[in-house]
């Protein structure tokens, strides 16, 4: 088996310009995910929650690849893929604390999200499915949208995967899988639970597959612009697999890798590179988004909780 295990960090300055918009949302989510953990050790937040932290670049280079009229499916580590779509860090956060304004009445939590055109869901594997009928009914009702799925590579191991790949590559569907491959299955790495590649997978159902490495927004929307495109257009489904580094826990504290693993993951953050390579233009947007999600926690935490009638209507 090939060995993912991350190169050298390239330098910083290879890196390319970010537009305010982008590099302030990625920011957003990166300081939206730590105000979770603060929260949690506070003891300010029940249940669980999983943090996107060194994921926050794959979400906001696909946002201007995916339209209004897709539809999106998000898995149990998808605040960034909640952010990237609504940039609604009030709503998402009064969700978590069951708080007023929440995205579903606070009965939805931490994993379990829906609004227009986006769900989540905690148990993986699950959407892989449900998104191949989806973009079938994309295809018949409202033709060139698609349905966006993100999975890790653990959820590899789950069947459902494999009957949604089958369907959606005998009925070309509008599909575009997106996997989060960050070696890690919870507590088990990829290479002791995945056999073969990821790549030969979709192959084995003539599905298209695209390996992403770079963590650099810009170069990711100009590698994947033709394929999603090609999938919106009849192409058939896409599998995209990012390579990538989780740079948190599984949830909240049960970290059980190597002290080494996690330094390459913190060697690879975009956080740190973005920070050397622009730094005024990282400092005045990091300074604005640490201020916004300060004032986002403070108000949420201030609202009464949601209401069973607001729920019931």
């Amino acid at each position: 088996m090939t060995s993912l295990a991350p190169a050298r960090a390239a330098p910083a300055l290879d890196l390319s310009p970010l537009t305010d918009d982008d590099l302030a949302l990625l920011l957003l989510i990166r300081h939206f995910e730590l105000s979770l953990l603060e929260l949690f050790s506070q003891g300010k937040l029940n249940g669980t929650t999983h943090t996107c932290l060194g994921q926050e670049y794959i979400p906001v280079a696909l946002r201007t690849l995916v339209g209004e009229g897709d539809f999106i499916f998000s898995n149990h580590r998808g605040h960034g893929h909640y952010l990237a779509r609504y940039a609604d860090p009030a709503g998402l956060l009064a969700e978590i604390m069951g708080r007023e304004g929440a995205v579903c009445h606070g009965v939805g939590g931490s994993q379990h999200l829906y609004r227009d055109g986006f769900l989540s869901t905690g148990v993986q594997g699950e959407s892989l499915p449900v998104a191949a009928g989806v973009a079938l009914h994309l295809r018949r009702t409202r033709h060139q949208s698609l349905a966006v799925v993100y999975i890790g590579d653990g959820t590899w191991g789950e069947g459902a995967v494999y009957e949604g790949l089958n369907l959606a590559s005998l009925w070309r569907l509008p599909l575009l899988v997106v996997v989060e491959h960050n070696g890690i299955a919870q507590s088990t790495p990829t290479e002791r639970q995945l056999a073969g590649t990821i790549a030969d997978r979709a192959r084995a159902f003539g599905v298209r597959h695209q390996r992403v490495t770079s963590i650099d927004v810009n170069v990711i929307r100009h590698e994947l612009a033709a394929g999603v495109e090609e999938t919106r257009h009849d192409g058939g489904p896409l599998v995209v697999e990012f390579i990538t580094h989780r740079l948190g826990p599984h949830s909240k504290g049960d970290d059980t890798r190597d002290p080494a693993v996690i330094r390459r993951a913190e060697e690879h953050d975009w956080y740190r590179r973005y920070a050397e390579a622009y730094p005024e233009q990282f400092a005045r947007l990091d300074r604005q988004q640490r201020e916004r999600v300060a004032e986002v926690v403070r108000e949420v935490s201030a609202r009464p909780p949601s209401r069973w009638e607001d729920l019931c209507g």
